[in-house]
């Protein structure tokens, strides 16, 4: 069923997408063997809704103690969400903005972006969007101090392999969904970000989704549409105003003791860059007194020993930019995907094993169209501790200011969550030997 906005005919976008497939054959970043693809998933806009129903509805952190609340209508309705802490008792109401963008022949519906708060932490709220009593929604706000937990997906797409993730993930119990980078696998049909938007609302609406954009993010098509990141920056508006950023491509925030810094792959990364320069002053500004944690999310990774995605600018470039600014910051762990595969590595430091390091781990393994990187390196890496071609998730709970628990789970026989790695591991702010 195709989307009501969706004016690009069916063959320009086959076409677009047969051009790149036979681009891709010539790219040394598909030279490794990928399983059949599982089903594509197509959810279309449900026939009870009308043209005003709030529909795509997601959540996002902005600041300590207010929630963006995102969604889409197809024709015009009220920027507002009304809530309060009682099912059905609105005692609070919030305007906000109104927006839509055209990418070649598609026009988007209308999205609408509305932040709410001061909000009480590790509470539940209830709330309705464009004043539209037919669909209810509620969601729960962090905990103000730790132990807090996150999930770290990446590289979801829309398949059956993502159903079968965000099921398992539908069964945890979590605060904050850490993603970095590609989200919806659109590449360029934008009826596939409705699609996407539809799928993960179960999710996204009821706890904040965190963001930050990988390489199918960018969208970029010369002379017909030259403009990257159109329809992400449109629709997953993320909270770099309040860390001082001049772009939504790279940002940071605080929730309970842990500082998340997002940053961008795919924009500019150079020491001369709006982005370096930024970092360098949001790491300045870090108090490990009360954000004893530095976590670091990334879409294409410094670390790999997947024959995938061997020697991109991405991230040889950016690794050579920016390491020594993580290094020297005490950076706890930085999360990347890119990869469909499952790696983590050891504290490392300039291609060596360091114990004031990072440590690497590789997600991106959510459930993409184009199915896993199932072949590394022979031999594996010292530097490398685990490393598995399978789709899963992550999930990472912060204890305390010193100790943490990381789990990967995977989605054994497609069907149920399986832990297949696990590391307990203490903050660098704890440790007294790398304090600077």
């Amino acid at each position: 069923m195709a989307d009501s906005h969706t004016k690009t005919p069916l063959t320009i976008a086959l076409a677009i997408l047969a051009i790149l497939a036979f681009a891709s054959l010539f790219s040394p970043v598909s030279s490794y063997n990928r399983p059949p693809p599982r089903r594509n998933l197509f959810v279309p806009r449900r026939r009870d809704l009308d043209s005003h129903s709030p529909e795509q509805v997601h959540i996002s952190l902005v600041g300590v103690d207010k929630m963006r609340i995102t969604w889409l209508t197809e024709d015009s309705a009220a920027a507002v969400v009304e809530y309060g802490t009682s099912p059905g008792v609105y005692t609070n109401r919030e305007n906000g903005t109104t927006s839509s963008y055209k990418y070649a022949l598609y026009e988007s519906g209308n999205i609408h972006d509305v932040t709410i708060g001061p909000l009480d932490p590790n509470t539940t709220y209830y709330y309705q969007c464009s004043s539209n009593s037919a669909r209810n929604f509620s969601f729960k706000t962090p905990p103000a101090q730790l132990p807090i937990k996150f999930v770290v997906i990446g590289d979801l797409g829309q398949t059956e392999w993502t159903e079968t993730t965000l099921k398992n993930v539908a069964k945890s119990d979590y605060d904050v969904l850490l993603l970095p980078g590609d989200l919806s696998y659109a590449d360029y049909i934008q009826s596939l970000w409705d699609s996407f938007g539809r799928l993960v609302e179960p999710l996204a609406s009821q706890r904040p989704w965190m963001v930050t954009h990988g390489n199918h993010e960018v969208e970029r098509i010369p002379l017909i549409h030259p403009l990257p990141f159109t329809a992400y920056n449109a629709r997953w508006h993320m909270p770099f105003e309040q860390s001082s950023s001049s772009s939504n491509l790279y940002y940071s925030f605080n929730t309970a003791g842990v500082h998340v810094i997002m940053l961008g792959s795919y924009t500019d990364f150079d020491k001369s860059s709006a982005q370096y320069e930024w970092l360098v002053a949001d790491l300045k500004k870090i108090d490990r007194a009360t954000t004893p944690w530095i976590v670091v999310l990334l879409h294409a990774p410094w670390y790999n020993s997947n024959t995938a995605h061997q020697g991109e600018k991405e991230s040889v470039d950016m690794k050579a930019a920016m390491e020594d600014l993580l290094y020297q910051a005490r950076v706890d762990v930085v999360f990347a995907g890119h990869v469909h595969a499952y790696e983590r590595f050891t504290r490392v430091y300039n291609g060596e094993a360091n114990n004031c390091a990072p440590i690497y781990i590789t997600i991106g393994d959510g459930g993409n169209r184009e199915g896993l990187a199932s072949k590394f390196m022979d031999p594996t890496p010292t530097i490398s501790l685990f490393r598995q071609a399978s789709f899963g998730h992550g999930r990472f709970e912060v204890l305390n200011a010193t100790h943490a628990l990381w789990k990967w789970h995977r989605n054994d026989d497609d069907e149920v969550a399986v832990v297949g790695d696990s590391l307990w591991f203490k903050s660098l702010s704890s440790d007294p030997a790398c304090r600077i």
